[in-house]
């Protein structure tokens, strides 16, 4: 596992300017921007199939666009959970009047429920935040959405790969961290920096997969991925 390589090898491809230009302002448009998680599904691919320049061009508009928006559709569905909390956490603080009450006058039960109600809703978050780059490891690999939901896939490969997979998405919030205070990039602007960070995120990710401890992911092109 090469970790720093995940942080510099936007800059060994020879039309990174314009191809992190073109990601980055595509960043900032409604809707447009879901081919950026498409692109960057597709580095994570070129990554775990030992791609010497995985940063491919832009000329696959339409597919990025179609992976991302599925992919986000597959999170939104992960995600169910947490916005079912958010929900009720809402309903029972407007009918209560928690919100607006002065405090004391909130009977404690109620207190307690929203308060267990915000632990669980965090404690789902960081779960989300630990399986996620799972699915969407397997999703870009084989191009079925339905690998987003294939639970015992995407555990078995967390757990037998959990000391790069664990070290692989603390990096890529470090390099969100990073790109947050437009540190790096500045020959191109603050608003790239932040596709940058998705682009390392992909890499690290694409390198748990290519040195894998277990069974390849079956892909729509080929059987396995070698």
């Amino acid at each position: 596992m090469d970790w720093g390589k995940s942080f510099t090898y936007v800059f060994d491809d020879k039309e990174w300017v314009t191809k992190v230009l073109i990601g980055g302002i595509l960043g900032l448009i409604p809707i447009v921007n879901l081919a950026v998680v498409g692109y960057a599904l597709r580095v994570l691919k070129n990554v775990a199939e030992g791609a010497e320049q995985p940063l491919p061009g832009w000329d696959d508009f339409g597919d990025y666009f179609v992976k991302g928006l599925m992919s986000t559709l597959g999170a939104l569905v992960w995600a169910i959970p947490l916005i079912a909390l958010a929900m009720f956490a809402a309903i029972v603080s407007a009918v209560t009047g928690y919100d607006t009450a002065e405090p004391g006058r909130v009977a404690a039960p109620i207190v307690l429920c929203i308060w267990s109600m915000s632990c669980l809703s965090a404690l789902y978050g960081l779960f989300l935040g630990l399986v996620l780059p799972s699915a969407y490891t397997h999703y870009a690999l084989s191009g079925d959405f339905g690998a987003f939901f294939r639970f015992g896939d995407i555990f078995q490969y967390i757990q037998a790969n959990l000391g790069n997979y664990i070290i692989a998405v603390l990096l890529a919030i470090v390099a969100q961290f990073v790109a947050g205070f437009g540190t790096i990039l500045c020959c191109i602007g603050v608003i790239f920096t932040e596709f940058w960070a998705t682009l390392v995120g992909s890499h690290l990710l694409g390198q748990v997969y290519r040195f894998r401890a277990m069974p390849s992911v079956p892909t729509t092109e080929t059987e396995s991925i070698v």
